[in-house]
Protein backbone atom coordinates (compact mmCIF):
# COMPACT_ATOMS: atom_id res chain seq x y z
CA UNK A 1 0.00 0.00 0.00
CA UNK A 2 1.54 3.29 -1.13
CA UNK A 3 0.53 6.59 0.48
CA UNK A 4 1.12 9.82 -1.46
CA UNK A 5 0.71 13.36 -0.15
CA UNK A 6 0.01 16.08 -2.70
CA UNK A 7 0.53 19.84 -2.41
CA UNK A 8 -1.37 22.12 -4.81
CA UNK A 9 -1.10 25.92 -4.96
CA UNK A 10 -0.85 27.01 -8.60
CA UNK A 11 -3.50 29.75 -8.30
CA UNK A 12 -5.86 30.95 -5.54
CA UNK A 13 -6.65 27.47 -4.20
CA UNK A 14 -4.32 25.88 -1.67
CA UNK A 15 -4.94 22.16 -1.25
CA UNK A 16 -3.23 19.24 0.45
CA UNK A 17 -4.48 15.75 -0.31
CA UNK A 18 -3.50 12.28 0.84
CA UNK A 19 -4.12 9.24 -1.37
CA UNK A 20 -3.66 5.57 -0.46
CA UNK A 21 -3.62 3.43 -3.61
CA UNK A 22 -6.34 5.53 -5.23
CA UNK A 23 -8.43 6.02 -2.06
CA UNK A 24 -8.75 9.64 -0.90
CA UNK A 25 -7.92 9.76 2.82
CA UNK A 26 -8.11 13.55 3.15
CA UNK A 27 -8.34 16.56 0.85
CA UNK A 28 -8.66 19.88 2.72
CA UNK A 29 -8.51 23.14 0.76
CA UNK A 30 -8.39 26.89 1.39
CA UNK A 31 -9.34 29.55 -1.16
CA UNK A 32 -7.95 33.09 -1.36
CA UNK A 33 -11.05 35.24 -1.94
CA UNK A 34 -10.75 38.88 -2.99
CA UNK A 35 -13.40 41.67 -2.96
CA UNK A 36 -16.03 41.85 -5.77
CA UNK A 37 -14.73 43.40 -8.98
CA UNK A 38 -11.13 42.34 -8.33
CA UNK A 39 -8.92 39.40 -9.22
CA UNK A 40 -6.13 37.79 -7.21
CA UNK A 41 -2.55 39.05 -7.53
CA UNK A 42 0.43 36.66 -7.45
CA UNK A 43 2.20 38.14 -4.42
CA UNK A 44 -0.96 38.36 -2.29
CA UNK A 45 -1.95 34.83 -3.27
CA UNK A 46 1.49 33.54 -2.27
CA UNK A 47 1.16 35.26 1.13
CA UNK A 48 -2.21 33.56 1.61
CA UNK A 49 -0.71 30.14 0.86
CA UNK A 50 2.25 30.77 3.15
CA UNK A 51 -0.05 31.70 6.03
CA UNK A 52 -2.25 28.59 5.65
CA UNK A 53 -0.02 25.76 4.47
CA UNK A 54 1.39 24.46 7.76
CA UNK A 55 -2.01 24.31 9.46
CA UNK A 56 -3.44 22.66 6.34
CA UNK A 57 -0.65 20.06 6.38
CA UNK A 58 -1.52 19.17 9.97
CA UNK A 59 -5.22 19.02 9.10
CA UNK A 60 -4.60 16.71 6.14
CA UNK A 61 -2.52 14.29 8.26
CA UNK A 62 -5.02 14.35 11.15
CA UNK A 63 -8.05 13.76 8.90
CA UNK A 64 -6.25 10.89 7.15
CA UNK A 65 -5.32 9.40 10.50
CA UNK A 66 -1.64 9.03 9.63
CA UNK A 67 1.73 10.45 10.65
CA UNK A 68 4.58 11.68 8.42
CA UNK A 69 6.30 8.31 8.83
CA UNK A 70 3.37 6.65 7.02
CA UNK A 71 3.80 8.81 3.90
CA UNK A 72 5.74 7.12 1.10
CA UNK A 73 6.11 10.02 -1.34
CA UNK A 74 5.50 13.78 -1.41
CA UNK A 75 4.14 15.36 -4.58
CA UNK A 76 3.87 19.04 -5.45
CA UNK A 77 2.59 21.09 -8.38
CA UNK A 78 5.56 21.97 -10.56
CA UNK A 79 3.44 23.99 -13.01
CA UNK A 80 1.77 25.49 -14.93
CA UNK A 81 0.53 28.33 -12.75
CA UNK A 82 1.41 31.63 -11.08
CA UNK A 83 5.05 31.70 -10.02
CA UNK A 84 4.89 33.12 -6.46
CA UNK A 85 2.11 30.76 -5.25
CA UNK A 86 3.79 27.80 -6.96
CA UNK A 87 7.11 28.61 -5.32
CA UNK A 88 5.56 29.05 -1.86
CA UNK A 89 4.10 25.55 -1.97
CA UNK A 90 7.10 23.93 -3.66
CA UNK A 91 9.44 25.23 -0.95
CA UNK A 92 7.31 23.64 1.77
CA UNK A 93 7.05 20.31 -0.07
CA UNK A 94 10.80 20.30 -0.71
CA UNK A 95 11.56 21.12 2.95
CA UNK A 96 9.22 18.42 4.28
CA UNK A 97 10.72 15.86 1.90
CA UNK A 98 14.12 16.52 3.44
CA UNK A 99 12.88 16.66 7.04
CA UNK A 100 10.83 13.48 6.67
CA UNK A 101 13.43 11.81 4.41
CA UNK A 102 10.90 11.03 1.67
CA UNK A 103 11.15 10.97 -2.14
CA UNK A 104 9.53 13.87 -3.96
CA UNK A 105 7.81 14.23 -7.35
CA UNK A 106 7.07 17.41 -9.30
CA UNK A 107 3.65 17.00 -10.94
CA UNK A 108 2.15 18.68 -13.98
CA UNK A 109 -1.05 20.41 -12.80
CA UNK A 110 -3.00 19.44 -15.93
CA UNK A 111 -2.00 15.77 -15.64
CA UNK A 112 -3.21 15.93 -12.03
CA UNK A 113 -6.67 16.93 -13.21
CA UNK A 114 -6.76 14.18 -15.83
CA UNK A 115 -5.55 11.36 -13.57
CA UNK A 116 -7.88 12.39 -10.75
CA UNK A 117 -10.78 12.51 -13.21
CA UNK A 118 -9.93 9.05 -14.54
CA UNK A 119 -9.61 7.64 -11.02
CA UNK A 120 -12.87 9.11 -9.71
CA UNK A 121 -15.07 8.39 -12.75
CA UNK A 122 -13.54 5.14 -13.98
CA UNK A 123 -13.02 6.56 -17.48
CA UNK A 124 -10.73 4.27 -19.44
CA UNK A 125 -9.43 6.19 -22.46
CA UNK A 126 -11.53 9.35 -22.80
CA UNK A 127 -11.17 12.44 -24.90
CA UNK A 128 -10.54 15.08 -22.22
CA UNK A 129 -11.84 18.65 -22.11
CA UNK A 130 -9.71 20.48 -19.55
CA UNK A 131 -11.29 23.84 -18.69
CA UNK A 132 -10.17 26.10 -15.87
CA UNK A 133 -9.18 29.66 -14.99
CA UNK A 134 -5.75 29.22 -16.55
CA UNK A 135 -6.15 26.47 -19.14
CA UNK A 136 -8.44 25.36 -21.95
CA UNK A 137 -7.37 22.24 -23.84
CA UNK A 138 -8.88 19.27 -25.68
CA UNK A 139 -6.64 16.28 -24.97
CA UNK A 140 -6.38 12.63 -26.00
CA UNK A 141 -3.88 9.97 -24.94
CA UNK A 142 -1.54 8.40 -27.50
CA UNK A 143 1.81 6.62 -27.18
CA UNK A 144 2.57 7.62 -23.59
CA UNK A 145 1.71 11.30 -24.02
CA UNK A 146 -1.42 13.35 -23.47
CA UNK A 147 -1.71 14.99 -26.88
CA UNK A 148 -3.29 18.42 -27.23
CA UNK A 149 -5.79 18.44 -30.10
CA UNK A 150 -6.99 22.00 -29.57
CA UNK A 151 -6.69 24.83 -27.09
CA UNK A 152 -7.33 28.50 -26.47
CA UNK A 153 -5.08 30.79 -28.46
CA UNK A 154 -5.41 33.61 -25.91
CA UNK A 155 -7.16 33.53 -22.52
CA UNK A 156 -8.67 30.49 -20.80
CA UNK A 157 -12.43 30.00 -20.61
CA UNK A 158 -12.41 30.34 -16.82
CA UNK A 159 -10.49 33.59 -17.08
CA UNK A 160 -13.10 34.89 -19.54
CA UNK A 161 -15.92 34.08 -17.09
CA UNK A 162 -14.01 35.48 -14.10
CA UNK A 163 -13.29 38.77 -15.84
CA UNK A 164 -16.90 39.22 -16.90
CA UNK A 165 -17.93 38.56 -13.29
CA UNK A 166 -15.72 41.52 -12.36
CA UNK A 167 -17.58 43.72 -14.87
CA UNK A 168 -20.85 42.81 -13.14
CA UNK A 169 -19.16 43.11 -9.72
CA UNK A 170 -20.28 39.62 -8.71
CA UNK A 171 -18.91 38.12 -5.52
CA UNK A 172 -15.75 36.02 -5.67
CA UNK A 173 -17.19 33.79 -2.93
CA UNK A 174 -17.11 30.83 -3.51
CA UNK A 175 -15.92 31.70 -7.04
CA UNK A 176 -16.88 34.20 -9.77
CA UNK A 177 -17.57 31.41 -12.27
CA UNK A 178 -20.00 29.72 -9.87
CA UNK A 179 -21.89 33.00 -9.38
CA UNK A 180 -22.11 33.56 -13.15
CA UNK A 181 -23.51 30.03 -13.47
CA UNK A 182 -26.23 30.72 -10.90
CA UNK A 183 -27.17 34.07 -12.48
CA UNK A 184 -27.27 32.51 -15.97
CA UNK A 185 -30.04 30.16 -14.81
CA UNK A 186 -32.32 33.23 -14.58
CA UNK A 187 -31.44 34.49 -18.08
CA UNK A 188 -34.14 34.30 -20.75
CA UNK A 189 -33.00 36.62 -23.54
CA UNK A 190 -30.04 35.62 -25.74
CA UNK A 191 -27.59 38.24 -26.99
CA UNK A 192 -25.81 37.22 -30.19
CA UNK A 193 -22.09 37.50 -29.49
CA UNK A 194 -19.04 36.41 -31.52
CA UNK A 195 -18.47 32.66 -31.88
CA UNK A 196 -14.77 32.11 -32.38
CA UNK A 197 -13.64 28.62 -33.34
CA UNK A 198 -10.49 28.43 -35.48
CA UNK A 199 -9.99 24.85 -36.61
CA UNK A 200 -9.46 22.95 -33.39
CA UNK A 201 -8.63 26.08 -31.38
CA UNK A 202 -10.82 28.66 -29.66
CA UNK A 203 -10.43 32.33 -28.80
CA UNK A 204 -12.14 34.12 -25.91
CA UNK A 205 -10.47 37.53 -25.68
CA UNK A 206 -12.54 39.09 -28.48
CA UNK A 207 -15.77 37.68 -27.02
CA UNK A 208 -14.88 39.13 -23.63
CA UNK A 209 -14.05 42.56 -25.12
CA UNK A 210 -17.32 42.58 -27.07
CA UNK A 211 -19.55 41.81 -24.09
CA UNK A 212 -17.54 44.02 -21.71
CA UNK A 213 -18.02 47.04 -23.98
CA UNK A 214 -21.75 46.47 -24.40
CA UNK A 215 -22.70 45.36 -20.89
CA UNK A 216 -23.28 48.72 -19.19
CA UNK A 217 -25.34 50.16 -22.05
CA UNK A 218 -27.47 47.05 -22.50
CA UNK A 219 -28.20 46.78 -18.77
CA UNK A 220 -28.83 50.49 -18.14
CA UNK A 221 -31.19 50.72 -21.14
CA UNK A 222 -33.18 47.76 -19.87
CA UNK A 223 -32.64 45.76 -23.05
CA UNK A 224 -30.89 42.94 -21.22
CA UNK A 225 -30.46 41.96 -17.58
CA UNK A 226 -27.14 40.83 -16.07
CA UNK A 227 -28.67 37.32 -15.99
CA UNK A 228 -29.37 37.51 -19.75
CA UNK A 229 -25.74 38.42 -20.44
CA UNK A 230 -24.40 35.62 -18.23
CA UNK A 231 -26.75 33.19 -20.00
CA UNK A 232 -25.65 34.42 -23.44
CA UNK A 233 -21.94 34.24 -22.61
CA UNK A 234 -22.20 30.71 -21.20
CA UNK A 235 -24.27 29.35 -24.08
CA UNK A 236 -21.86 30.72 -26.68
CA UNK A 237 -18.54 29.72 -25.18
CA UNK A 238 -19.78 26.31 -24.06
CA UNK A 239 -21.09 25.59 -27.57
CA UNK A 240 -17.59 26.36 -28.87
CA UNK A 241 -16.05 23.91 -26.40
CA UNK A 242 -18.55 21.17 -27.25
CA UNK A 243 -17.81 21.64 -30.97
CA UNK A 244 -14.05 21.15 -30.71
CA UNK A 245 -14.46 18.28 -28.23
CA UNK A 246 -16.81 16.45 -30.60
CA UNK A 247 -14.38 16.95 -33.47
CA UNK A 248 -11.56 15.44 -31.39
CA UNK A 249 -13.78 12.50 -30.44
CA UNK A 250 -14.59 11.88 -34.10
CA UNK A 251 -10.91 12.01 -35.02
CA UNK A 252 -9.95 9.54 -32.26
CA UNK A 253 -12.97 7.27 -32.61
CA UNK A 254 -13.60 7.92 -28.91
CA UNK A 255 -16.73 6.83 -27.07
CA UNK A 256 -15.93 8.62 -23.79
CA UNK A 257 -15.48 12.27 -22.86
CA UNK A 258 -14.06 13.45 -19.53
CA UNK A 259 -14.61 16.97 -18.18
CA UNK A 260 -11.90 18.22 -15.80
CA UNK A 261 -10.83 21.55 -14.33
CA UNK A 262 -12.76 24.13 -12.33
CA UNK A 263 -15.16 25.06 -15.15
CA UNK A 264 -15.94 21.35 -15.54
CA UNK A 265 -18.16 21.66 -12.43
CA UNK A 266 -20.57 23.87 -14.40
CA UNK A 267 -23.86 21.98 -14.68
CA UNK A 268 -24.85 23.71 -17.94
CA UNK A 269 -21.57 22.69 -19.58
CA UNK A 270 -22.12 19.14 -18.35
CA UNK A 271 -25.66 19.18 -19.84
CA UNK A 272 -24.46 20.40 -23.24
CA UNK A 273 -21.54 17.98 -23.33
CA UNK A 274 -23.81 15.17 -22.17
CA UNK A 275 -26.28 15.85 -24.98
CA UNK A 276 -23.50 15.74 -27.56
CA UNK A 277 -22.13 12.51 -26.08
CA UNK A 278 -25.60 10.93 -26.08
CA UNK A 279 -26.11 11.77 -29.75
CA UNK A 280 -22.78 10.05 -30.51
CA UNK A 281 -23.58 7.02 -28.37
CA UNK A 282 -20.77 8.03 -26.04
CA UNK A 283 -20.44 8.42 -22.26
CA UNK A 284 -19.82 11.65 -20.38
CA UNK A 285 -17.64 11.48 -17.27
CA UNK A 286 -17.67 14.46 -14.89
CA UNK A 287 -16.99 15.09 -11.19
CA UNK A 288 -18.19 17.57 -8.59
CA UNK A 289 -16.32 20.47 -7.01
CA UNK A 290 -14.35 18.20 -4.65
CA UNK A 291 -12.18 17.05 -7.53
CA UNK A 292 -12.92 19.42 -10.45
CA UNK A 293 -11.64 22.47 -8.57
CA UNK A 294 -7.88 22.53 -7.84
CA UNK A 295 -7.09 20.22 -4.92
CA UNK A 296 -4.21 18.36 -3.33
CA UNK A 297 -5.58 14.87 -3.94
CA UNK A 298 -5.24 15.25 -7.71
CA UNK A 299 -1.54 16.06 -7.32
CA UNK A 300 -1.13 13.07 -5.02
CA UNK A 301 -2.93 10.82 -7.53
CA UNK A 302 -0.78 11.89 -10.49
CA UNK A 303 2.34 11.66 -8.33
CA UNK A 304 1.29 8.17 -7.24
CA UNK A 305 0.99 7.13 -10.89
CA UNK A 306 4.53 8.37 -11.55
CA UNK A 307 5.92 6.85 -8.35
CA UNK A 308 4.43 3.43 -9.14
CA UNK A 309 6.07 3.59 -12.58
CA UNK A 310 9.47 4.14 -10.96
CA UNK A 311 9.73 7.92 -11.35
CA UNK A 312 10.89 10.41 -8.70
CA UNK A 313 12.32 13.91 -8.97
CA UNK A 314 15.90 14.67 -7.97
CA UNK A 315 16.07 17.26 -5.19
CA UNK A 316 18.11 19.58 -7.42
CA UNK A 317 15.28 19.47 -9.98
CA UNK A 318 12.48 20.39 -7.57
CA UNK A 319 11.94 23.81 -9.08
CA UNK A 320 8.78 25.17 -10.68
CA UNK A 321 7.94 25.72 -14.34
CA UNK A 322 5.33 28.41 -14.95
CA UNK A 323 4.68 27.24 -18.50
CA UNK A 324 4.61 23.46 -18.25
CA UNK A 325 2.80 21.92 -21.22
CA UNK A 326 0.54 18.90 -20.77
CA UNK A 327 2.21 17.11 -23.69
CA UNK A 328 5.71 17.52 -22.22
CA UNK A 329 5.08 14.77 -19.67
CA UNK A 330 6.06 11.18 -20.40
CA UNK A 331 3.03 9.15 -19.28
CA UNK A 332 4.98 6.00 -18.41
CA UNK A 333 2.23 4.52 -16.24
CA UNK A 334 -0.10 3.97 -19.22
CA UNK A 335 0.55 1.34 -21.87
Amino acid sequence: MVIAMGFEGSANKLGIGIIKDGEVLSNPRRTFITPPGTGFLPAETAQHHQSKILDLTEEALKTAGITPSDVDVLCYTKGPGMAPPLMSVAVVARTLAQLWKKPIIGVNHCIGHIEMGRAVTGAKNPTVLYVSGGNTQVIAYSQQRYRIFGETIDIAVGNCLDRFARVLRLSNDPSPGFNIEQLAKQGVKYLAIPYTVKGMDVSFSGILSYIEEKADGLISSGQYTPADLCFSLQETIFAMLVEITERAMAHCGSNEVLLVGGVGCNIRLQEMMGQMAKERGALLHATDDRYCIDNGAMIAQAGLCEFNSGVTTKLDDTFITQRFRTDEVHVGWRS
